[in-house]
């Protein structure tokens, strides 16, 4: 049946900002998501357009605020119309005024590049979510439906959510009593209203930097509207209630919004979730709604990674329901509270006067201001009574990263990979090596720290800290457990899994359901059951292209982590690890100039720090030496320049990355160079090329003696005419006259020599070391 479906291990439903999150939270942690979105292409409608601290801390915790840019901040924002500062402690006080349209493109940027599969067009016509997997009928953009299969899906798809309804979940509440009417006009110069009660109703005024004027207007006394309203029914109302005319004005969006409050009785059905406007549905005043589905997606999609990756199970996705749905309630409590405030008549200005003192008082503000800024969110994340337990970590803090960077960071940055986090307090070397040695085998999950003085005040004791950044664990928070000990242990193995090692990357349940296309299957089969590579890391250097590029994807076939290092060209080399991501596996890409003063440093500087994020280690236990430059000149026309630039790429930066590489490689290691058949082959244009590649080969003679006694073994590939791109090879005729010089009677493909170099870095080559391999296809046969 496998080729029946399209199958993949989790589906959102819904690309707007929420399930764009929730994509990009799943692709971190290496899970494989498809997004089925009913539009076909982006909405150019702004319905939200503020981010509270709360998100703006979960922004900057996956490194995306960069991607936004600048982004206007308000410190004062409001309760019901009521002005309220929003200040609080933190990195990000106050409200920040970004359209949804912007956000939802660079999350839908950093989804696609961690490797979600985006599919707009497609709408969701039926729906199961029983026994072990969930199944969705898809209407495409052609009008055809097809079946997708995952083992959990996601409804993201807003208030008229299809899950919902197709997955039977219970939506109580209530109706819509009153609606507010919404338009963005360009054209029109009038006053700015910032929640002005006038005597027939409210109106709101605000100008944007791009000229356009988005108003809000509601009639005491008015229902909600029967259809969507048209812009002269707007404009009408707001003459009515301002006397001020936009009916010239040229409206770009018009709608209006109601104060219906529902939420989802359960957030979970079986293989199904809900998420966002999906799970609860309230008056989307103040940006409320949009930062409380964006945190929705957050709590969820760490959980869900971690299910299909064997560190889960059924009580970690039910806490899911478990902390999100008393968050929802909190939240439509206050809207509605605000609603009435905002919607009601003159009836509750003695109301409005009221609460406007009272927010007066510090306790007061600071209680409304955590409410609607998400600060104030607390889960029930076990036993303990420290006073962080359940709050999000202070995130300000500097930290020192415990594999020596001296240079600090924060964690905000430690916390982007998507995993754990044990921050240590600094001091008592014994206590933190007590915890260090109690968390070291979660160390795949979780990365350890240790927090730095600053201004003279050390940070709070030692804190777990979640992917979403929530305390589990405090030292000494547990009075039963002084010590602190058994309790982080208890909190480990709850939200990170057993301390078993994991007997592969992708769990045999999830593998069950990895994204499959039927026209792969003959490569699918070839692939399955091989995994001979599980648990070991790789560096391909110049793998954005040709052999490179074809030796990571196979690497990683072979159930290794492959680092995909490339020389310039970082968009093909992020294409490869969403290739090798697309395949069910594992790859990053770096960036880094071989050949060049420092090219070793700053190279594995990028790749241990990748390394760590992603296993908790900076152990390479792969090295192919792949990158190499050509000269395509006779002899009398190289240069000293050129020769110069062909040994330092070719022979010196090998022997160099071989040196440096040596000190992260454990014993039983893999060292494989790619050198050519033209050091057995003439070739009068490139004798400074085929010089280069003799000394790579001198590499592999030598260094296996020394690298013997340590069982890491050393090998020379050397490809013949090969497939890699040049427009030579679309040349019919000239490709019959390369292809005559091999004993196939054919040109190499990249596959080929990927091959082979796989071969030599398995446990199956254990016994081949400082040889020539030839991988020509017989071309140096004669």
């Amino acid at each position: 049946m496998a080729g029946d479906y399209t199958e993949t291990q989790v589906i959102v439903v819904g690309a707007g900002p929420v399930g764009l999150l929730l994509a990009g939270e799943l692709r971190l942690s290496g899970a494989d998501v498809v997004v089925l979105e009913k539009l076909t292409a982006p909405t150019t409608e702004s319905r939200a357009s503020t981010l509270h601290a709360r998100t703006m801390e979960i922004l900057d915790s996956r490194g995306l605020l960069e991607r936004l840019g600048d982004i206007p901040q308000e410190t004062v924002g409001h309760f019901g119309g009521i002005g309220l500062d929003l200040g609080l402690p933190g990195p990000y006080p106050g409200q920040w005024k970004l359209p949804q349209t912007r956000l939802e493109e660079a999350l839908e940027q950093w989804a696609v590049e961690l490797g979600a599969d985006v599919r707009r067009g497609h709408e969701v016509t039926a729906l199961t979510g029983t026994g072990d997997a969930a199944v969705a009928e898809v209407r495409g953009p052609d009008g055809t439906t097809r079946s997708f299969r995952a083992a959990y899906l996601v409804g993201c798809d807003g208030e008229n959510s299809a899950v919902r309804r197709l997955g039977g979940f219970d939506f109580p509440g209530t109706d819509a009593g009153r609606s507010l009417l919404r338009a963005d006009v360009e054209g029109i110069d009038i006053p700015g209203r910032r929640f002005e009660r006038l005597e027939g109703g409210l109106a709101i005024a605000a100008r944007r930097p791009d000229g356009v004027t988005r108003v809000m207007v509601h009639e005491f006394g008015a229902g909600p509207a029967d259809a969507a309203p048209t812009f002269e029914e707007i404009a009408d109302a707001w003459k009515r209630i301002t006397g001020e005319d936009i009916g010239g004005g040229t409206p770009l969006w018009v709608n209006s919004f109601d104060d219906a409050s529902r939420q989802a009785a359960d957030y979970r059905k079986g293989r199904l979730f809900l998420a966002g406007d999906a799970a609860h549905q309230q008056l989307p005043i103040g940006g409320q709604s949009l930062n409380l589905g964006l945190q929705d997606a957050f709590n969820l999609g760490w959980k869900l990674a971690a299910t299909l990756a064997g560190r889960g199970g059924e009580a970690l996705l039910d806490s899911y329901h478990r902390e999100r749905h008393p968050v929802g309630q909190a939240v439509q409590s206050n809207v509605r509270t605000q609603a009435l405030l905002l919607l009601a008549g003159h009836e509750v200005d003695a109301l409005r006067d009221v609460l406007a003192e009272l927010t007066d008082h510090e306790d007061v503000r600071t209680h409304l201001a955590g409410a609607v800024s998400g600060l104030d969110v607390r889960y029930e994340v076990g036993t303990g009574s420290g006073p962080l337990l359940g709050l999000r970590a202070p995130l300000r803090d500097a930290v020192g990263d415990e594999t020596g960077d001296k240079g600090g960071t924060t964690t905000f940055e430690l916390l982007r990979s998507g995993r754990g986090l044990l921050l240590l307090a600094p001091g008592d070397d014994a206590r933190r090596e007590d915890l260090r040695t109690v968390a070291a085998p979660w160390s795949d999950r979780v990365r350890t720290a240790t927090a730095v003085v600053e201004d003279g005040v050390a940070t709070t004791g030692a804190l777990l800290v979640r992917p979403d950044g929530h305390v589990v664990w405090a030292d000494g928070a547990d009075r039963d457990d002084p010590a602190g000990d058994g309790a982080l242990t208890g909190a480990l193995e709850r939200w990170f899994g057993s301390a078993r090692p994991r007997d592969a990357v992708r769990p045999a349940a999830a593998r069950a359901l990895r994204v499959v296309p039927s026209t792969a299957a003959a490569e699918e089969n070839r692939r399955s059951g091989m995994d001979r590579l599980t648990g070991r890391t790789a560096l391909v250097t110049g793998s954005s292209r040709g052999m490179g590029r074809a030796t990571a994807r196979r690497l990683a076939q072979e159930g290794a982590l492959v680092a995909v290092h490339c020389n310039s060209d970082e968009a093909a080399a992020r294409e490869v690890v969403a290739e090798v991501e697309r395949d069910g596996g594992r790859a990053f890409a770096i960036r880094g100039e071989l050949g060049v003063d420092g090219d070793v440093t700053d190279l594995f500087g990028a790749l241990e720090q990748g390394l760590l994020d992603r296993t908790g280690s900076t152990d390479l236990h792969i090295l192919v030496n792949n990158a190499g430059v050509m000269g395509g000149v006779g002899a009398a026309d190289v240069t000293p320049e050129q020769f110069d630039r062909i040994y330092a790429v070719n022979a010196r930066a090998p022997f160099f990355l071989i040196q440096r590489a040596l000190r992260n490689m454990p014993d039983g290691g893999r060292i494989i160079n790619i050198s050519s058949g033209l050091t057995r082959f003439a070739n009068p244009d490139e004798i400074a090329y085929a010089m280069s590649k003799g000394a790579l080969e001198q590499l592999a003679l030598h260094f296996a003696k020394v690298l013997g006694p340590r069982r890491i073994t050393i090998n020379s590939v050397a490809p013949g005419i090969t497939r890699n791109g040049n427009p030579v090879f679309d040349i019919p005729g000239a490709v019959e006259q390369m292809a005559a010089l091999s004993a196939f009677n054919r040109v190499g493909e990249p596959e080929d020599v990927a091959d082979v170099v796989v071969f030599l870095a398995t446990d199956e080559a254990r016994w081949i070391t400082g040889s020539f391999v030839d991988a020509t296809g017989g071309t140096l046969l004669g």
